[in-house]
């Protein structure tokens, strides 16, 4: 028996993500079912359950508590009714941010790993799987035995599609290989070779009788030595030093055997033992194992190994380090690779705790200030910010939401500094800063009934009465400055009205958006010191470059569209665009809902780079600011609204950090070498620079 955490325990009450009505209908499901021998109900109520137990890569610490009885009603199941829970559990041991195990929880949640790796390599045997579910449920049983290569679960290849996708384990950078994926009668490399000295597992393990089911003729001719490495990786039981490699023998030879129907899943078999081969890194030119270049992290779970508990060995899911092959001139890439992917790797995972922002091994990083309460005595929502630099005073920050107010708030401690100003009848969905000609910069408001509002920050006090009617709601605005000295405030809307206004008196001074498209997101962009265009993304993921100096909105101006055969080749629908301003030109930055950010020359239209490629853990309606705190070294910062997880993208070097954090992101902006993050229950700050 498995230790439990009672249901009748008032320490559920402390536990997220889990609550025991629900855990105890999901049981009675999964005891109806292994009486009746089948039955469905169960899945729907996991399906609900799992979403609240792990969150956008972020597991719930009712997980630990969780379970252990799920599991263990789980196993007694038939094998063929639990593929997709227990690769649902892989993807749950292996996600980015798991919170420690507590101390009366470990006992429990370690047995439960432990009887999960047995249950569910019994369903790998027992059942026939379709090719590309065997894959997923091989790496799941992989992640339960405690190997790192059980994270490729998150970054799983695709092979619909032919290319394939490398994050260098030293310095991060992507490394695209166009057409990798080719199906191949025999194979186009040799075999990996598994180290002799390499430890096996104690006895008890569970991969015995997948040694006994891996065939050496499962491929056909010449794939022989690669179905004895998956045999040997069975035989000793996965142990955490396997080299990823060898494990890819693994997947590729269990899908061969019991992938179904056979054919494709030979085929498919064939393609996954191509990934034992290397690449070499196009940025710091190092050569490594495909493996470790999918394993987006091959430390990773190492770093989060506080919140995991023991594997059969006792031993807390070590990982071994990235590893490099002498290159062909016969210089060592290894050893030094290997320790500055350790040391590249650490410093790339962080998380909030409390009012801390700490790297995956606990090392600080700086603090997290939260500002005061959107209206004094209460917390709330904030949907909107704007960042206020004015010369020789205080950095503030505007933000408003759902309580139709504005407060302002001083960068360097979080305080207010006014009242919260009133002015929307309703909810405040937008905000720009509006530096003027004459010195003054205000801050402008949308909400949504469409009212526009404009304030001084200085004084607290409104410019003029709140203007304008726009239907749908004001959805985004942005400031543009014309050659001829004016500054105006651009405000769109959901139904395709995009309109230029004089800020003091509240005019309507000309219109933008011809065709009309339903706007998403607004942005200006800087071509000279007196003159911008702006770029506006619309429901259908197209982006359109206006230049509102010119009267006629048909007429281009200055602006240049953004190249359409681009835009097709990446299949890039954005749903947001930034300007960046690098030190030696403005780029315009473009993201998508899959969580990928592109980066144009607005002279040219043509992307710039190789962009930030889609993530999980920030795959949704996006969210996306950018700065210039690393001496001049541009980065980007990505998330999803509603989501919890950060991406800091340096485009100069590559470089990406992650960020997680406790609460759920609503809109994001920038003050000098500070990140500002509104939230559901607020506005806090943090470094974008180590402190």
């Amino acid at each position: 028996m498995i230790p439990k955490l009672p249901l009748d325990s008032p320490r559920w009450r402390d536990l997220d993500g889990v609550k025991v009505e629900e855990l105890q209908v999901l049981l009675e499901q999964l005891a109806s079912a292994a009486a009746t021998g089948g039955g469905d109900a169960w899945r729907r109520t996991w399906t609900d359950l799992s979403g609240g137990l792990m969150d956008d890569g972020v597991v719930a610490d009712g997980a630990y508590a969780a379970l252990p009885h799920l599991v263990e009603a789980a196993a007694v199941l038939p094998p063929e009714q639990t593929v997709d829970f227990w690769v649902d559990l892989g993807f749950m041991v292996t996600a980015d941010y798991r919170p420690p195990v507590p101390a009366d929880l470990d006992a429990g949640f370690g047995a439960a790993l432990r009887l999960a790796e047995r249950a569910a390599t019994r369903s790998l045997l027992g059942a026939g799987t379709p090719g590309q579910l065997c894959a997923q449920l091989v790496l799941a049983c992989v992640a339960l035995a405690g190997h790192h290569m059980g994270e490729v679960l998150w970054q799983y290849p695709d092979h619909q599609e032919s290319g394939l996708l490398l994050s260098c384990p030293a310095c991060g950078s992507d490394t695209e290989i166009p057409d990798f994926h080719v199906d191949s009668a025999r194979p186009p490399l040799e075999a990996p070779l598994l180290p002799e000295a390499a430890q096996a597992r104690q006895e008890g393990h569970p991969w015995g009788e997948v040694a006994a089911a891996l065939r050496e003729e499962a491929l056909g001719e010449g794939w022989e030595p690669f179905l004895r490495v998956a045999r040997e990786v069975a035989v000793r039981g996965v142990p955490p030093e396997t080299p990823g490699q060898a494990v890819v023998c693994l997947v590729a030879g269990m899908v061969a055997v019991r992938g179904t129907p056979q054919r494709a899943a030979g085929e498919l078999a064939r393609r996954l033992m191509s990934l034992t081969g290397h690449f070499r890194c196009w940025d710091c030119e190092r050569t490594w194992t495909i493996a470790d270049g999918l394993a987006e992290n091959p430390d990773g779970l190492a770093e989060n190994a506080d919140g995991l508990a023991e594997n059969a060995d006792g031993a807390l899911f070590p990982h071994p380090p990235a590893r490099a092959r002498t290159d062909s001139d016969g210089s060592a890439a290894g050893a030094e690779s290997a320790t500055a992917g350790r040391t590249s790797r650490a410093a790339t995972r962080f998380r909030q705790e409390e009012n801390a922002v700490v790297a995956a091994d606990g090392t600080p990083w700086g603090r997290v200030s939260v500002f005061s309460d959107t209206v004094p005595g209460s917390s709330g929502g904030v949907d909107a910010l704007a960042v206020v630099s004015h010369p020789g005073r205080p950095t503030l920050v505007a933000g408003g939401g759902g309580k139709g107010v504005v407060c302002l708030w001083d960068v360097t401690d979080g305080r207010v500094v006014h009242d919260p100003l009133p002015g929307h009848p309703d909810a405040v969905r937008s905000m720009t800063t509006l530096p003027l000609p004459d010195g003054r910069v205000l801050v402008a408001s949308g909400g949504d009934s469409g009212k526009i509002a404009v304030w001084n920050p200085l004084t607290g006090q409104p410019v003029r009465e709140p203007a304008g009617d726009c239907p749908g709601g004001v959805t985004a605005m942005c400031t543009a400055a014309v050659p001829d000295g004016r500054t105006l405030l651009v405000t769109a809307t959901p139904r395709g009205a995009v309109r230029m206004w004089e800020p003091d008196s509240g005019e309507c001074v000309g219109r933008l958006n011809p065709y009309g498209s339903p706007i998403r997101s607004v942005t200006a962009v800087p071509i000279s010191a007196d003159h911008t265009l702006i770029a506006a993304s619309d429901t259908a993921g197209r982006v359109h470059v206006w230049d509102p100096a010119v009267d006629d909105p048909w007429d281009r101006g200055a602006a240049v569209q953004l190249s359409a055969r681009a835009l097709a080749e990446a299949d890039h629908r954005a749903t947001a665009v930034e300007a960046v301003l690098a030190p030696d030109r403005t780029m315009l930055a473009t993201a998508d809902d899959l969580g990928v950010v592109m980066l144009w020359d607005p002279a040219t239209g043509d992307p710039v780079g190789d962009g930030l490629p889609s993530s999980t853990g920030t795959a949704g309606p996006p969210l996306i600011t950018a700065a210039a705190p690393h001496g001049g070294r541009t980065v980007l910062v990505t998330g999803t609204r509603h989501g919890h997880r950060l991406r800091v993208w340096e485009p100069e070097t590559g470089a990406v950090r992650h960020i997680a954090l406790d609460v759920s992101l609503t809109c994001l902006a920038t003050a000098g070498a500070d990140l500002i993050v509104g939230h559901d229950r607020g506005v806090l700050s943090l470094p974008l620079t180590g402190q």
